[in-house]
């Protein structure tokens, strides 16, 4: 099946490219202007292809209620309202122009998550160059339909969507006319453990849905992200800052810096040791073939003599003739006089 490859920003993404990665910014910024500039400079030091913002404010993506249906139970963020989280976690707007500035100079592509029209709009006068869907909004279409209308790529996150809801959002965004979809395997725990992962669907995803295809790793190490390479994952996803004791509402989820440098070093390593299907001699093998087994004679047999199982062995190096030929060697005679520990060639014999 051939897989329509995405480019965002000038960087093809498909399988024949390097897996690229997103550092997920999110509420990161903990309040300050400086410290999400600051990720994006480390962002970039650390490799990452790109950083991801989320633009929305809290009367954007919730209601200003405590009612019991607004207040979360559970979890890192137990006994708060959602507007209380949101108002806390959102990017202020205004910060939005001098990130993607910044990310310009940084030459980092820079693009969000927005969770209602009025965010594509700031973001498409600022010249975001694709679209995220978040895993929560996988299910409002209408908002898919509204970020496909700007023909942007767009990447869909799929945590807690079933197949028939990751066909409908992906139905929806192509029926709007974005030709440029992405998926993105996705556990909505945070952090999520790695067992929940269940990392072999990313190729039953390629398989079901024809399209590039990634990971979302909510994970509190690399292990699963690095993994999910090798089984098709062309792009990365991960929660960064710069301190995962901040305090901040994504922190402790969250890779620092060396970790997304290594992220970014060991993904690329497995893609790069996975190639193509070759049975063949490699370039690193060529000088080691002469310590294969081979045939040798071990005494010396003087002309004309039958050559019995007694006077060859199977050892290395490999400069005689295969082992394999054993058995065609064994009752010939040899032709010439023949040293000990010569290497066996058939020329030596004759019958």
């Amino acid at each position: 099946m051939k897989i329509p490859e995405i480019t965002i920003a000038g960087r093809r993404i498909a399988r024949d490219e390097p897996p690229y990665i997103i550092a997920e910014l999110s509420a990161n910024h903990n309040g300050k202007l400086e410290t999400a500039l600051k990720i994006l400079e480390e962002a970039k030091k650390a490799g990452a292809d790109a950083v991801k913002l989320q633009t929305y404010r809290p009367d954007t993506i919730t209601l200003d209620s405590d009612g019991k249906d607004f207040q979360i139970k559970g979890g890192l963020w137990d006994g708060r309202t959602l507007f209380e989280l949101y108002q806390e976690a959102h990017m202020p707007w205004e910060w939005h122009g001098p990130l993607f500035e910044r990310a310009r100079e940084l030459d980092i592509t820079i693009f969000s998550s927005p969770f209602d029209a009025t965010a594509v709009d700031l973001l498409e006068n600022l010249g975001a160059p694709a679209y995220k869907i978040a895993s929560f909004e996988a299910v409002d279409l209408p908002l898919i339909d509204y970020v496909a209308r700007t023909g942007k790529p767009m990447i869909i996150s799929t945590g807690m969507a079933n197949a028939e809801e990751i066909e409908e959002a992906v139905a929806t965004a192509k029926a709007a006319g974005c030709q440029s979809v992405a998926i993105l395997h996705c556990v909505s725990g945070y952090p999520a453990p790695a067992e929940d992962y269940n990392l072999l669907t990313i190729p039953d995803m390629i398989n079901r849905f024809g399209l590039v295809t990634g990971l979302s790793d909510h994970t509190v190490d690399n292990t699963t992200a690095i993994a999910s390479v090798a089984l098709g994952a062309s792009l990365i996803e991960k929660h960064f800052t710069l301190d995962r004791e901040g305090g901040g509402p994504d922190d402790s989820f969250s890779l620092e810096p060396q970790e997304l440098a290594n992220l970014c070093r060991d993904a690329r390593a497995v893609w790069s040791c996975l190639g193509s299907v070759d049975y063949g001699r490699k370039s690193s093998e060529q000088g080691n073939a002469q310590f294969r087994r081979s045939l040798y004679f071990v005494k010396d047999i003087p002309a004309g003599t039958v050559i019995n199982s007694d006077a060859v062995r199977s050892v290395r190096p490999g400069y005689g003739v295969s082992p394999k030929f054993l058995k065609q060697v064994i009752g010939r005679k040899a032709a010439v006089d023949i040293e000990k520990n010569s290497p066996v060639a058939f020329e030596k014999l004759t019958d």
